[in-house]
């Protein structure tokens, strides 16, 4: 079962976005984390570090309790073209999908870097 499958397998995931919405979470997260050739898990979270979250990135490579990030810090830091194409792209409506974002990215992270850093090629 890979990073994804895992987040989105959850019960209340499930309950919170439904059955369609949450086929799309694992593209959505692919496409925020850079996954298709634009530099990976390690952009996202230097783009966090960039706009002064490093505090919160770092709860999520650590061990114990992640720092939630609100959807509000994930718009400050994606562009506007980013969720405008997102959201074409999916489906769901920009407050949705940043609050999707903002509930998942920090166990998505943390589930990437069980030794505290994120391994080469993701």
């Amino acid at each position: 079962m890979g990073i994804f499958d895992e987040v989105i397998s959850s019960q209340a995931f499930k309950q919170v976005i439904g059955q369609v919405e949450a086929a799309a979470v694992p593209i959505v997260l692919n496409q925020v984390l850079g996954n298709n050739g634009q530099g990976g898990i390690n952009t996202i979270l230097d783009q966090l570090r960039k706009a002064g979250l490093g505090n919160i990135v770092d709860s999520w490579l650590g061990q114990g309790k992640n720092i939630q990030i609100t959807p509000d810090q994930l718009r400050a830091v994606l562009s506007n073209d980013q969720v405008k194409q997102l959201c074409a792209r999916f489906g769901i409506p920009a407050d949705q999908l940043l609050q999707i974002l903002a509930q998942q990215l920090p166990a998505a992270v943390d589930h990437a870097s069980p030794q505290g850093t994120i391994p080469k090629g993701l």
